[in-house]
């Protein structure tokens, strides 16, 4: 598979689990309708790095250059875990600290008590979306809760918390 087709699968089906339209990738990437379209087929002539990182940068993911003859690390057990990252993100602001096992409670059940909206506030108006994105894979993985889902109650969250942030409107 060709990297812009790599890229279009990758674009269409996180574009999809976040249940934006073409339209509002394109207007908070700055690119047009169009060219996410054509990007998704892979049928876009000439596109920036830039302009990529931008489209990238909004569904949460990266690009990254590899050596394909050098060894991958093991990611298990090197990192915290996303709902661990998330929960201190949400907390970063407060003297209390939100427990990841509260937070995942939260996520999948998609409704905030009014004592952890300031929390929730926090992760979804600041966290990167590659963040949420991690969230939404480590729900998945371990909940069986469905990307799409995931998302939906990150939304629906985000509403109830009254975030301002682009992406939620």
């Amino acid at each position: 598979m060709s990297t812009l087709h790599e890229l279009g699968n990758a674009v269409h089906a996180r574009r999809s689990e976040m249940g934006l339209t073409q339209a509002r990738v394109a207007m908070l990437s700055g690119l047009t309708r169009q060219t996410v379209n054509q990007v998704e087929n892979g049928t876009v002539g000439d596109l920036s790095l830039n302009r990529v990182n931008r489209l990238a940068e909004v569904l949460g993911l990266s690009l990254a250059i590899r050596d394909p003859c050098a060894e991958v690390p093991s990611a298990a057990g090197a990192r915290s875990s996303a709902l661990a990252l998330a929960a201190r993100s949400a907390s970063v602001s407060y003297r209390q600290a939100m427990a990841p096992s509260r937070l995942r409670k939260i996520l999948e059940a998609g409704t905030v008590a009014p004592g952890d909206a300031p929390y929730l506030h926090a992760l979804l108006d600041d966290a990167p979306i590659s963040l949420l994105a991690a969230l939404a894979e480590q729900l998945h993985r371990e909940s069986g809760m469905d990307r799409t889902q995931a998302w939906q109650h990150f939304r629906h969250l985000a509403r109830q918390v009254l975030s301002k942030r682009d992406i939620w409107q």
